[in-house]
């Protein structure tokens, strides 16, 4: 699979991130389209986007989604939107966490189990994750199965197997956070080993963790997620610039190991 075309992600914003740590983060629904197009000019073919309030805030509003989605589509950007339903647990309701849906994305987070995230609880009962997938479902959304630590993957199963996530399945490992599995090659191997067959995969890590985690996608013929949702850095203490910036820095990589950055279409 190494000589096969890779899917790069940038994943713009974050819920966490603020502009007191890098003041180049996108937080405006202008700044976060704007960060995405330049990133899909790089050759990123899908763009996971969290929205902000005017305080820069994590939110839920449906509203932000639907203009992110519009000021990227008014720039004939044709790159897969992909809306997180993350919310920000214990700050909004699972209800509210459903709101980016109805904004049409093509892809959106499925968060595949409950975690100790850091200082907080990030809650995703079973109930709910049947749900948020019969609700995808209808809409004909694609679910980004997102797994923190190996049981999601079994989680995740449980959902597949009543037919409400359809295949090809496209997992996203999210690695490094405290609480979950660690941004190693071991424990990444551990995870690629114990999909079902036929899986697509990607994986992003956080902070100094994410290149080295991107390269081994690469090699593993896996796919990547970059961005400054998660990393504010390009190097050790020099600030990114832009998510554009590490988005072309992946690609350069990817070349160079002969895989070429996948197209929307492509991806598709």
């Amino acid at each position: 699979m190494s000589n096969d075309k890779i899917i790069l992600s940038v994943a713009t914003t974050g819920n966490w991130p603020a502009k007191a740590q890098n003041s180049n983060l996108p937080t405006t629904p202008e700044e976060i389209a704007r960060a995405v197009v330049e990133s899909w000019r790089e050759g990123a073919a899908v763009a996971h986007v969290h929205v902000r309030d005017d305080m820069g805030k994590v939110s839920c509003e449906l509203a932000r989604f639907q203009r992110v989605k519009e000021l990227i589509r008014a720039q004939g950007c044709d790159v897969i939107i992909n809306f997180s339903t993350s919310g920000a647990s214990g700050l909004v309701s699972e209800g509210e966490r459903m709101n980016s849906l109805s904004a049409g994305p093509e892809l959106a987070s499925f968060d595949a189990g409950s975690m100790n995230f850091n200082e907080r609880v990030f809650l995703n009962p079973p109930d709910f994750l049947e749900e948020i997938a019969r609700r995808m479902a209808a809409a004909g959304i694609k679910a980004e199965i997102e797994v923190f630590d190996h049981g999601m993957i079994e989680n995740a199963g449980a959902v597949i197997e009543r037919g409400l996530i359809k295949l090809p399945l496209w997992w996203q490992f999210v690695l490094g956070v405290k609480g979950g599995a660690p941004a190693t090659a071991r424990s990444l191997l551990h995870l690629v080993d114990n999909l079902p067959a036929g899986s697509l995969w990607s994986v992003c890590a956080l902070g100094p963790r994410q290149l080295p985690m991107n390269v081994l996608a690469i090699a593993m013929g896996g796919h990547a997620r970059t961005g400054l949702e998660d990393n504010l850095y390009y190097r050790r203490g020099e600030l990114a610039r832009s998510n554009a910036q590490l988005v072309a820095r992946l690609a350069r990589i990817a070349r160079e190991c002969g895989r070429e950055p996948a197209t929307p279409a492509e991806a598709r």
